[in-house]
């Protein structure tokens, strides 16, 4: 493969997915809410949305894989789609990089795994 057939292969590619720090300065282009709301706009409709999940899934459960929408898959993801914009936008207004918690909290389970402590509650085990 030759460098041009490379780089084009690179630009099909590099559309199919984002950084999390990449999204999330695309979800800032469209936080239309009021800066005086910020944090707590986005922290409500967050807990909206993850609600709208659970309700997805609830139906799911309640009447079985074979009696669900044939794109109920879909309609999970539109959903996640919201949460993450809602969870941008939150660490966008706490000046967080959306990549270093994620990466934080990758740590944070790795560790957990590692020690043996992925079960039980508590933050700092």
């Amino acid at each position: 493969m030759d460098l041009e057939q490379e780089a084009r292969k690179f630009m099909e590619n590099k559309g199919s997915s984002l950084t999390f720090d990449d999204y999330q300065k695309e979800a800032k282009k469209t936080a239309i809410y009021p800066k005086s709301v910020g944090v707590m706009y986005p922290a409500l409709g967050l807990t909206g949305e993850a609600g709208e999940v659970a309700n997805k899934v609830k139906k799911i459960v309640r009447d079985g894989y074979a009696n669900s929408p044939p794109d109920w898959r879909e309609q999970v993801s539109h959903e996640l789609g919201d949460v993450l914009w809602y969870c941008a936008a939150l660490a966008s207004d706490l000046g967080l990089s959306l990549g270093r918690i994620a990466k934080e909290n990758a740590n944070k389970l790795s560790g957990r795994k590692q020690r043996g402590t992925l079960g039980g509650s508590g933050d700092n085990r």
